[in-house]
């Protein structure tokens, strides 16, 4: 499993990790910021995630994308 955690306040909503990796992130309805989706998200936070392997370089992907660098992940 890989760790994905997401520094939500500094999300700008540009949609490059939803866009490139829908699997891991999604767009929040709620507030319009990045969040992990429901099915990784740590104890239902929308901010931190445990992803299989093999979700591993699609994450990575996201992360790199990131114009603000929010993304984190740990392998």
């Amino acid at each position: 499993m890989v760790k994905v955690t997401i520094d939500r306040p500094g999300c700008t909503s540009c949609e490059s990790c939803w866009t490139l990796c829908p699997e891991v992130f999604e767009q929040d309805p709620n507030d319009d910021l990045s969040s992990i989706t429901e099915q990784y998200r740590a104890g239902g936070n929308p901010a931190e995630g445990e992803v299989p392997d093999d979700l591993a370089d699609c994450a990575l992907e996201a992360a790199d994308s990131c114009p603000v660098a929010v993304i984190i992940v740990e392998e």
